[in-house]
Formats: structure tokens, sequence, C-alpha cells
């Protein structure tokens, strides 16, 4: 896999782990705030879906810090991201 692939598939999983972040935080927001109909099946439903999402975002975060490391471990890698802008 060349260098570009592996930078790009980092910052394509980085994007995908704070999206996912922010969908799980504004599950987690509907979960605490109160409302008159809502049942405690609707709670259980958004508490899972948070977790879920939150799981899911780290696992991204892992992978995107792997293709990081990887990118670090090479020469080549390590230059191209000091010469790309912050990801």
């Amino acid at each position: 896999m060349s260098i570009k692939q592996l930078f790009e598939r980092m910052s394509d999983y980085r994007n995908f782990g704070i999206v996912l972040l922010a969908v799980g935080s504004l599950f987690f927001l509907g979960s605490i705030i109160p409302s008159d109909g809502q049942v405690m099946v609707d709670k259980y439903i958004s508490v899972a879906a948070s977790s879920a999402f939150l799981l899911i975002s780290i696992g991204f975060f892992a992978l995107s810090k792997r293709y990081r490391n990887k990118l670090i471990e090479t020469e080549e890698g390590l230059e191209y991201l000091m010469n790309q802008k912050r990801p």
C-alpha cells in the first residue's frame, strides 16, 4: 500500500470517528433530556444506540492510529506526514 493511500485511510478513519462521536453524543443527550412522552423502552434504545456509536467511534480512532503508526515507521511516511497539513 502506498504512503498516500495510508494517509488517506488514516484521515478517513479519523473523520468517521469524529462523526460517530458526534452522533453518539447526540443520542446520549436525547437519553438524558427529560421528555413527557418518552417511554422507558425509548430511553433504553437511545442509550444502546449511544453506546454502540461511541464504541464504533473508538474502533475507528484505533484504526486511524494504527495507520498513523505505519506511516511513522517508514522514512517516506514520516516525511509525508510532516509535509501535509494536519488531518
